[in-house]
């Protein structure tokens, strides 16, 4: 084969191959016009690798194919155009797809707590199971609101930060065992149950409440949803449905783990007003109302947002090019 006569004899077509890649808005004549020049260019290439070898014309006519093919399958978004969708769209609908199971989560962690409370707090043996009398009462009478201020602000603030988006963040990614979620969960409900139990012991039940309400009030929201979303993912894996449990598992998995990633940021929100709000001398009507603003924001973005996203197809899972696309079934 001429190399040279190829190239003289195609570059017409190649150029306008590559004009056609290059166009904003295709016809659909543009279209089948950009698949048959594409399928001949591709031809040519072959042509001249196979009896050239490397050379620089068919280093262009590669680039030109490279151009026309991204153009034939899709580009991926920009990541700027990417961020306001997930914000608006992906992770709003995820956290909607939960609301129901986050909802009899919190019921159920909340029943625990509470007979834990009642029950160790009404019987003497089981308290002092929990420790001596000094350490219950040095516990109940100081280090239980001291724990909110003996270290500054930022610091603490930043500390229940970590502790509890690493929490979460366990709940779903971990969601696909079952028990891992359910164990969390059953802890953190035990051990509150246990603090309130030592507090009411000593006449002290109204202690408790109010230094945990101004940040628990969204802290633990986000808990029940983290637990929400990872019996979820159990769920895809579990019944799949039509599906293959691959299939099932992956999509809930692409559509859930975007949870973990707005629960860290509504638990910055809820570390800063433990550190900053609870430990403050203000009235606690102030303070509680601060609590219960900061999760009225946060369940307005969950079923609000939620619910205007969800209605529009968003399932908070990714976009077909970003997936790929899916295998269609019966029914």
């Amino acid at each position: 084969m001429d190399l040279d006569a190829l190239v003289a004899a195609r570059r017409a077509e190649w150029e306008r191959l590559d004009a056609l890649s290059r166009t904003r808005r295709l016809t659909s004549d543009d279209v089948d016009e950009l698949v048959a020049r594409y399928r001949a260019a591709s031809a040519d290439l072959a042509d001249i690798k196979t009896s050239a070898g490397r050379s620089v014309e068919g280093d262009r006519l590669s680039m030109i194919l490279s151009r026309a093919r991204l153009r034939l399958t899709g580009a991926p978004e920009n990541v700027l155009r990417q961020i306001p969708r997930f914000f608006l769209q992906q992770l709003p609908a995820a956290l909607y797809r939960v609301r129901w199971t986050t909802l009899v989560v919190a019921l159920v962690f909340v029943a625990i707590a509470t007979l834990v409370a009642f029950w160790v707090s009404g019987d003497p043996a089981a308290v002092a199971a929990l420790g001596s009398q000094a350490q219950l009462e040095q516990y109940a009478e100081n280090d239980f609101t001291a724990y909110y201020s003996e270290n500054p602000a930022a610091v603490f603030a930043g500390t229940v930060w970590t502790n509890n988006a690493w929490i979460a963040a366990q709940c779903v990614l971990f969601g696909i065992t079952g028990l891992w979620p359910a164990m969390v969960l059953m802890q953190n409900a035990v051990s509150i149950g246990q603090a309130a139990a030592i507090l009411i012991s000593f006449d002290r039940g109204d202690v408790f409440l109010l230094h945990i309400a101004p940040h628990g009030l969204l802290e633990l929201t986000c808990i029940f949803v983290a637990g929400a979303t990872g019996f979820h993912i159990f769920w895809a894996w579990i019944a799949p449905g039509r599906r293959s449990r691959g299939e099932a598992l992956a999509a809930a998995g692409r559509s859930l783990a975007t949870v973990a990633i707005g629960l860290i940021i509504a638990l910055a929100l809820a570390g800063l007003v433990e550190g900053f709000v609870t430990a403050q001398p203000w009235p606690w009507p102030v303070k509680i109302g601060i609590g219960a603003l900061a999760l009225g924001v946060f369940l307005a973005y969950m079923l609000g947002l939620g619910r205007v996203a969800a209605r529009s197809g968003e399932t908070g899972d990714l976009t077909e090019y970003e997936a790929g696309t899916p295998r269609l079934v019966v029914g």
